[in-house]
């Protein structure tokens, strides 16, 4: 669990009760330091505590519906949960591995793209900007190097 989350206080914050489920769930991703999948929260989950696959998808989509995780893309169909941005958690940009479909955590300072310049040449509303770097993992890479 993030030691400097409150995952009551922040469920509170956008109206949304602390059931366990919801607490549980939060402290998954929360904890992890790689986005991840719904079925990797399932499996987790499921390790202390028996829990409805279609339960924790629902519990997903309202936290990201609530800004408090964020759906991180990945090429192919899995999409990958977060923490949204807050003040333990800053926005940061991602490394996609396009051999084994790794995504890792890049630091914020890393790559950065603030939303006030787009903001003065784009005519709409930004709500949200996602980087996403693509390339070899290093234990790919590896391999690749070792059957070159």
């Amino acid at each position: 669990m993030c030691k400097q989350c409150n995952y009551t206080q922040l469920l509170k914050s956008t109206g949304l009760e602390a059931t366990a489920n919801r607490l549980l769930i939060m402290e998954v991703i929360g904890s992890n330091n790689t986005p991840l999948t719904a079925a990797e929260v399932l499996r987790t989950v499921e390790r202390t505590q028996p829990i409805n696959r279609v339960t924790v998808y629902r519990i997903l989509d309202l936290l990201v519906e609530h800004h408090l995780l964020e759906r991180i893309s990945a090429s192919g169909r899995a999409t990958h949960f977060g923490m949204a941005p807050n003040k333990h958690h800053p926005s940061h940009p991602h490394f996609y591995c396009v051999s084994c479909g790794l995504i890792n955590c890049l630091s914020p300072e890393s790559l950065t793209i603030g939303s006030e310049n787009l903001q003065k040449t784009f005519p709409g509303r930004i709500q949200r900007i996602e980087i996403r770097v693509e390339g070899l993992c290093n234990t790919c890479l590896k391999q690749e190097l070792a059957y070159s």
